[in-house]
């Protein structure tokens, strides 16, 4: 199956990648852009951090790496959450154990996603949480 990105058409949204692999960003970042998104990447999650403190901007969804420096994706999120409650998080990571996974749903997490992530599971991402008629709350505290 060949899959068309650009028929996602996601011009009007913005993706954050907080990830300090550089292969791994890249490759979500060329997945994102084909679909016509604005990627904002970190390699910090203090400079997420700093980014979403400072920064106004609408973000649509968060595609978070679970051991990043600075701050962990798990306090990243526990962060995010305190201001923005209606943003999918998607903890992607190689730890597969369950007290990672439930660290990380109650910090807030939406999807919990273990590496390596296919383009077929971004595609169902993106199309899961972005093309929604009605968005409905994502995390409630």
């Amino acid at each position: 199956m060949s899959l068309n990105f650009s028929s996602l058409e996601l011009t009007d949204k913005t993706i954050v990648i907080v990830e300090d692999d550089v292969p791994s960003s890249r490759y979500y970042e060329t997945l994102l852009l084909s679909s016509g998104a604005e990627v904002v990447k970190f390699r910090t999650g203090r400079d997420f951090i700093d980014f979403v403190n400072t920064d106004n901007r609408k973000i649509d969804l968060v595609i978070m790496d679970f051991l990043i420096p600075l701050v962990n994706g798990i306090d990243c999120t526990r962060m995010f959450r305190k201001t923005r409650k209606n943003v999918p998080v998607l903890m992607i990571t190689a730890y597969s154990s369950e007290q990672s996974k439930s660290d990380a749903f109650l910090a807030g997490c939406t999807e919990y996603i273990l590496k390596p992530v296919y383009p077929e599971k971004v595609y169902a991402l993106l199309e899961k949480y972005l093309k929604q008629e009605e968005k409905q709350p994502i995390y409630r505290s």
